[in-house]
């Protein structure tokens, strides 16, 4: 139960509703109780009727009043039990609803080795499935644990009090019970923690199928697809079986015990009516019904459990995020004022998850309202430096500047709102063309999408879709063509109006003429913003105030786009290269 008391709080929280529900079972349960008690006297009034010890007149008054009473307490109690289901199973959604919430942001606030070091399919489980499990152990349950504790309570003492000796020997199997549930209940929780392991390994596995089904199929590697699937949900489904055989002891034990004690109620209770040790009839009946009405609470222990051990596996799982540290804090409360000024000193970086060193004492220098192109192969740090930037990650060595301070000591959300960034690989939601643009400004008006999107050259191709900007996309956009998802991205980006923009490759899908556009839309819209472009193309790099050029996470040039053709090295030879393959072209 020690992962559990992370629900406290929601307890807590909900505490008054708890309580009132609690106060409706237990009154529920004792009206509930009334009726053994009515029919154990009805049947000794027929008893005594048979025997001519009681009139006519009154044999039939008692037992009117009785039947009346047993109505009574039928419906009062029915109508107090769904204001209990009410009460409590509502209170367990709300908690459900704050779990999620509670996760949810703690998603949103840890850094992206934690999503690199952990699968998608993981995560949804667990804000998912987990989250359900927890929610019947808040719910169904406590409620029924409530049921239980409070009818065994209400019971056992009219029980002793009618008859000590029959009721001593009515709970005598209780003990054997405790044994079983306490034996069963760690096995349960062992099989519990890996049937939810499973699911896990399953979510993960269809979504990243569902994902790339593109590249399954161009593989033609349905078959293997489905083997590997088939091989996940076969293990997937014993882990359910053998939690399931332990789970399907319990009803038949429950029920085994129950029928024990009505056998016990019938032969001992017959023997001391005999002997005279039990003076009314009725009593028999009465136990009889005790004992048959503790059978579905009896029996639902076991279920119980079963939901408390699940919960505790689940919660486990949840907590083990819940209690990930986020690498990058804000450590600034009061906005800070970004004027775009980023400045890098000795930079240095080396990626945790593969010990790959993306930068290697990097220094440079980009004035507010200054381009600057970095230009370089694949792998030589050209996109760390943006995620630096933007705070993505934080260096051990040297230092990143923004505006002269340290990028530590400006407020985090002042300094990723002022930046709008496209990077290389374009996401895209599934929503309308118009809020994915919107996504960069919630309150943007329809003339605000439209100059965005015509500043990024894509308004022509919107306005020829059948829907126009509330054409729906599909999943990471797959509706539109690799051009046209990088010019939304850069949309995005500029209908926020940034004071810096950082574009990470982002027109490696457009053609050279498109590309020569968005570039002059681009001087003209970022004059007064710090612009970074990173890119394989010199036509993108030329025009930039300045220029650095990185090989294996160092800085081997740096200068304009003049000097550095000036001198022999990487950038004139790439220019060299890609003058040639456009004249061929």
């Amino acid at each position: 139960m020690k992962e559990l008391q992370h629900l406290n709080k929601y307890i807590y929280k909900y505490r008054f509703r708890l309580l009132f529900g609690i106060f409706i079972t237990i009154i529920a349960k004792i009206f509930a109780l009334f009726t053994p008690r009515l029919v154990g006297q009805s049947i000794t009034v027929i008893s005594e009727r048979l025997d001519g010890t009681i009139p006519v007149d009154l044999f039939q008054s008692e037992l009117l009043k009785n039947i009346l009473y047993i109505i009574g307490a039928a419906i009062v109690a029915g109508t107090l039990t769904f204001l209990m289901r009410q009460t409590i199973i509502v209170v367990s959604r709300h908690i459900e609803f704050d779990l999620k919430n509670e996760i949810y942001q703690q998603y949103q606030k840890l850094s992206l080795n934690f999503y690199k070091n952990n699968r998608t399919g993981d995560l949804m489980n667990r804000i998912s499935e987990d989250v359900g499990k927890v929610r019947m152990y808040v719910g169904p349950a406590i409620m029924y644990t409530l049921n239980m504790i409070t009818l065994f309570v209400v019971a056992m003492f009219y029980m002793f009090n009618k008859a000590p000796s029959l009721a001593f020997y009515t709970v005598l199997p209780l003990p054997i019970l405790s044994v079983t549930i306490y034996y069963l209940s760690k096995k349960i929780h062992h099989r519990s923690t890996i049937v939810q392991e499973y699911l896990s390994k399953l979510s993960t596995f269809t979504q990243e199928a569902f994902s790339g089904i593109s590249i399954i199929k161009a593989y033609a590697i349905e078959g293997q697809s489905n083997t590997a699937f088939n091989t996940l949900s076969n293990e997937n489904r014993q882990k359910q079986i053998d939690l399931a055989k332990i789970q399907a002891f319990f009803f038949p034990l429950m029920i085994l015990l129950i029928g024990v004690s009505n056998l016990l109620v019938i032969y001992i209770g017959g023997q001391q009516y005999i002997t005279g040790e039990i003076k009314d009839f009725g009593t028999i009946a009465e136990f009889i019904i005790y004992v048959n009405m503790l059978t579905w609470p009896v029996a639902i222990l076991g279920w119980v459990t079963s939901i408390i051990q699940q919960a505790e596996a689940s919660q486990k799982r949840i907590n083990e995020f819940l209690k990930e540290e986020p690498q990058i804090k804000n450590l600034v409360e009061t906005p800070t004022k970004i004027k775009g000024k980023i400045e890098f000193k000795n930079v240095s970086y080396t990626y945790e998850d593969t010990n790959i060193q993306a930068l290697n004492n990097v220094s440079f220098t980009v004035n507010e309202g200054e381009t600057l192109a970095i230009i370089g192969k694949t792998g030589s740090g050209k996109s760390t430096v943006l995620d630096l930037i933007g705070r993505l990650y934080d260096t051990a060595l040297g230092e990143v500047n923004i505006d002269d301070k340290w990028i530590k000591e400006v407020n985090l959300d002042s300094l990723r709102t002022s930046i709008g960034f496209v990077p290389q690989d374009a996401f895209l939601f599934s929503d309308s063309i118009k809020n994915n643009i919107k996504f960069g400004l919630v309150n943007a008006t329809d003339k605000d999408v439209i100059d965005a999107a015509k500043n990024a050259v894509v308004h022509n191709n919107i306005k020829d879709f059948s829907n126009g900007y509330d054409t729906k996309l599909g999943e990471r956009g797959i509706t539109l063509s690799g051009g046209q998802k990088q010019r939304v991205s850069i949309a995005r980006a500029l209908i926020k109006k940034p004071q810096i923009l950082l574009l990470d490759d982002c027109l490696s899908a457009v053609d050279t003429e498109t590309e020569e556009k968005i570039l002059n839309n681009l001087k003209k819209i970022t004059k007064d913003k710090t612009t970074i472009i990173v890119s394989h193309r010199i036509s993108s790099a030329k025009n930039a105030d300045k220029i650095i050029v990185l090989e294996k996470g160092a800085i081997i040039q740096k200068g304009t786009h003049q000097q550095l053709l000036t001198e022999e090295g990487h950038y004139k030879e790439l220019y060299l290269n890609q003058l040639t393959e456009k004249e061929i072209d």
